[in-house]
């Protein structure tokens, strides 16, 4: 099947008799944060795992081909050696599941990564990121020129308008012409939850998203005011369940903006594991989009292996 082939036709009907409870969704992410954290001894487990979801993100304006090298480094050396030696997990090839950058940068990050010698993924955003107020040939071309520098996954924003004013078949076919400008290469799609207005919103979002072809939908651009938040992901985890359900498709999830501690992380994949199941806890269905996230895993590591935090020179590269 064709990169242009996946997702299913637009089911209006369905669409239009989506109603979310609100209160339900509340009271189960209320759920979630009073939960008690992973046990002390499977925690380091736990957080190692956390670090192959992560889609190790730069998106600053002062971005440069030497950050990006940095950041292709830490991807593939994301914890200090000598503690993944202590942990007796140095030769499981533990890396990022993959790097973000802006479109103008993937050429620099397929060299860096290229010279590092691994095959980790580049992903670029796209279509106007972060507002995706451009033309839509715009963003469509924006998809086109990542995808030739060598990007292998593109995480594209929607127009918030059409969520907002009940365009469901023109966001349809947005999505849909977004999926075949990026050929093979994976579809990540932007909700920008926060500027959708309802919970109701969100779900018919995903939902039209999944059918238009994404291979993962995602929480928010991280520009937001409001990114990933418990109730959010809720109704999303149960778009991606309903949707497995009528037509057999798996697509993943991705949460950003906002998730930056180590007790963050480990909430998200316990998320994951009771809503959708271990099934979606791997690279191919699961991303977390972090920038800073990696630094307080590493350094919640140092301390289960030392029994003390880590001073700032301790972890240069973090």
């Amino acid at each position: 099947m064709s990169a242009y082939q996946r997702g299913t036709e637009l089911d209006l009907s369905w669409i239009s008799k989506i109603q979310v409870n609100q209160p339900a969704v509340l009271r189960r992410a209320e759920q979630i944060q009073a939960r008690r954290p992973v046990k002390k001894e499977w925690q380091a487990a736990w957080l190692l795992k956390a670090v192959t979801f992560i889609d190790l993100t730069t998106l600053s304006g002062d971005d440069t081909p030497s950050n990006v090298q940095r950041l292709c480094y830490k991807a593939k050396y994301p914890i200090r050696e000598d503690l993944l030696k202590a942990l007796n997990v140095h030769d499981k090839g533990i890396t990022t599941a993959a790097v973000c950058v802006y479109p103008a940068r993937v050429c620099d990050a397929v060299k860096a990564l290229k010279a590092a010698g691994c095959d980790i993924p580049v992903a670029s955003v796209a279509t106007g990121f972060p507002a995706g107020q451009t033309h839509l040939k715009t963003r469509l071309e924006e998809i086109r020129l990542a995808v030739e520098d060598g990007a292998s996954e593109i995480d594209v924003v929607i127009n918030r308008t059409l969520v907002l004013t009940g365009q469901w078949e023109a966001l349809y076919d947005e999505i849909r012409q977004f999926r075949k400008a990026c050929g093979e290469a994976h579809l990540k799609t932007i909700l920008a939850t926060g500027e959708l207005g309802s919970l109701t919103n969100v779900y018919k979002a995903s939902m039209v998203a999944m059918m238009a072809g994404s291979d993962f939908i995602k929480t928010s651009t991280g520009k937001e005011s409001v990114n990933a938040t418990f109730p959010v992901a809720i109704v999303m985890l149960r778009a991606i369940r309903d949707f497995f359900w009528k037509t057999g498709n798996k697509v993943g999830f991705k949460p950003a903006g906002g998730i930056r501690s180590a007790k963050d992380s480990l909430a998200w994949l316990s998320l994951i594991k009771e809503e959708l199941g271990d099934e979606w806890l791997k690279p191919e269905l699961f991303r977390i989009g972090a920038s800073t996230l990696l630094a307080d895993i590493e350094r919640q590591i140092y301390h289960h292996v030392t029994g003390r935090y880590a001073a700032y020179h301790d972890l240069p590269m973090s």
